[in-house]
C-alpha cells in the first residue's frame, strides 16, 4: 500500500505536536510495511502513484480543498481540530484581537492574513469565496473516513459542521524508546515543566502570573510561536527570578527534563490531548492540563485540571499536583494503548477499511 500524507507547508519550519504525529505515525506504519511519502501542502504529487491520501489539520482547509480538486485518489483525514474562538474573542490581544473580536471566522480571517503577509501560502484561491466552514464540509463530505484523536472531538466535529461520516478513533501516543518512567533518577518536588511553543492559545502568560515567586522552580520549554514574539517578550518580562525559559529543546533533553520534574503543566485555552503531558505522564510526572478542549478523555480522573482564565486555578492545581503521590496507574495505561505504534495499527486499519469501500 502506497500512502502520501499531506500537511502543512510549515510542518518542518514550525514545528509542533502535529510534526510529531505524522513523522512517528509514517515512521510506524513503514514499519507495517505501508509506504508513506511525507508531502507538504504545496508541493507538487503525482496522485497517481498512491492508493490513498491522508490530510492533516482540518483547520487549514484551503490546503487540502486544493489537492481534493485535482485527483479522484480516496482520502482520510486526521482533523486535528483545535478550536481558538475563545482565545480569539475574549484573550488575544492588540489588532488582531480587535478584528477577530469582531469576525465570525477568525481561522478564514487568520488564514487569508497568513497569506497576505506572505508567512504561508493559499494553495487554493477557492477557499476565498467558499470561506472556512463551506469549505470544511466539503472536505468532511468527500472523505472516506475521519481519524480523529479522540471520540469528543468526532463529536465536536459532527456538532460543527453537521456532517455525520464513518471514522475510527486513532489516539495520539508516546515513543516509549524514549520516554519512560526511571525509578532511579530522582523527583524534584519543587520542579514544574512546561512544553510546549510559547503562543497564546498556549495560555503561558497566566502560567507565569500564577507561578512567579512562588516555592515552585518553573522551567518554561519551547520557542516562540511565528507572530508570537511581543507575547513571548511579556512572558520573560512578568516572570520572576523561580521560571526559567530554555528555549526548543529535542526530544531526548525533554525526556530528562520529564525525568527528574514532579509535576508537568499544560493550561492550554484548548487541547486535543497535549502530547507532552502524555510524555511527561509516562515519564512519571503528576500533569496538571486544562479543562477546554478533549483532554479528560485521555486523562480521566488520573490528572490535575485548571482553568486557564484563572492564574489562582492553575496555582491550586499545580501545588496538588506537587504534593500528591505520583499514581502508576497513567503511565501504565500510556503504555499498553497510548503509543506510536498502536497509533499507526489503528491507522492502518482504517486504511483497508476505507480502500474496500
Amino acid at each position: 500500500m502506497k500512502v502520501a500524507f499531506i500537511t502543512r507547508s510549515t510542518l518542518y519550519k514550525v514545528p509542533g505536536g502535529d510534526t510529531v504525529q505524522i513523522m512517528e505515525t509514517a515512521d510506524h506504519l513503514r514499519k507495517l510495511n505501508v509506504e508513506i511519502t511525507v508531502f507538504l501542502s504545496h508541493q507538487q504529487i503525482n496522485y497517481k502513484e498512491f492508493d490513498l491520501l491522508h490530510f492533516f489539520n482540518l483547520i487549514r482547509p484551503a490546503d487540502i480543498l486544493y489537492h481534493i480538486q485535482r485527483t479522484n485518489t480516496p482520502y482520510v483525514i486526521s482533523p486535528i481540530f483545535i478550536d481558538y474562538s475563545e482565545y480569539d474573542k475574549n484573550y488575544r490581544k492588540g489588532f488582531a484581537g480587535w478584528v477577530l473580536k469582531r469576525s465570525s471566522s477568525s481561522e478564514y480571517i487568520k488564514t487569508v492574513a497568513r497569506w497576505l503577509l506572505l508567512n504561508d501560502k493559499l494553495q487554493s484561491k477557492q477557499y476565498l469565496w467558499k470561506g472556512q466552514r463551506k469549505t470544511i464540509r466539503e472536505i468532511l463530505e468527500k472523505a472516506r473516513m475521519i481519524l480523529p484523536n479522540s471520540m469528543k472531538e468526532y463529536k465536536a466535529l459532527e456538532t460543527s459542521f453537521l456532517v455525520s461520516k464513518p471514522f475510527a478513533v486513532v489516539p495520539n501516543g508516546i515513543n516509549e524508546q524514549i520516554f519512560s518512567t526511571d525509578h532511579s533518577v530522582p523527583k524534584d518536588e519543587r520542579l514544574v515543566v512546561c512544553a510546549a511553543r510559547i503562543e497564546g492559545i498556549k495560555n503561558q502568560v497566566n502560567l507565569v502570573k500564577a507561578l512567579t515567586n512562588t516555592g515552585f522552580s518553573v522551567v518554561l520549554i519551547g520557542d516562540a510561536a511565528p507572530n508570537h514574539k511581543r507575547y513571548y517578550q511579556v512572558c520573560k518580562r512578568i516572570a520572576g527570578r523561580n521560571i526559567t525559559f530554555t528555549g526548543r529543546l529535542s526530544q531526548h533533553q525533554l525526556a530528562n527534563y520529564f525525568k527528574k520534574a514532579k509535576v508537568h503543566v499544560l493550561p492550554s485555552w484548548f487541547e486535543t490531548c497535549g502530547l507532552s503531558s502524555l510524555e511527561a505522564a509516562v515519564s512519571g510526572c503528576n500533569i496538571v492540563v486544562t479543562d477546554k478542549g478533549f483532554t479528560s478523555e485521555y486523562f480521566g480522573d488520573d490528572a490535575f485540571y485548571c482553568d486557564p482564565g484563572s492564574p489562582k486555578s492553575i496555582y491550586d492545581a499545580v501545588s496538588a499536583a506537587a504534593t500528591s503521590v505520583v499514581s502508576n496507574k497513567l503511565s501504565e495505561k500510556i503504555t499498553k494503548h497510548l503509543t506510536w505504534s498502536h497509533a499507526a495499527k489503528k491507522t492502518l486499519e482504517a486504511y483497508k477499511t476505507s480502500l474496500n469501500k
